[in-house]
């Protein structure tokens, strides 16, 4: 069974789809933790923002290595 190949198209398509599942994860995560902390769970809140915060720094780090983004 031979594989498929994508186009640049195809491929840019997909991505664009998994980076916005990961940057809507880490968002809700911050907002969640942001309402624990209102409603008086400080140390569950500042958990739920600092995992919110890991997930937003790796879609950064894949950001950065799928794109080849570099600083002139």
């Amino acid at each position: 069974m031979a594989k498929r190949r994508l186009t640049q198209q195809q491929e840019f398509e997909i991505m664009k789809l998994v980076f916005d599942k990961f940057l809507w994860l880490g968002f809700l995560m911050i907002v969640f933790g942001i309402y624990k902390l209102i409603i008086g769970a400080t140390n569950t809140g500042i958990v739920w923002m600092a995992t919110g915060f890991v997930v937003l720094g790796l879609f950064l780090i894949i950001l950065v290595k799928e794109f080849e983004i570099i600083k002139h």
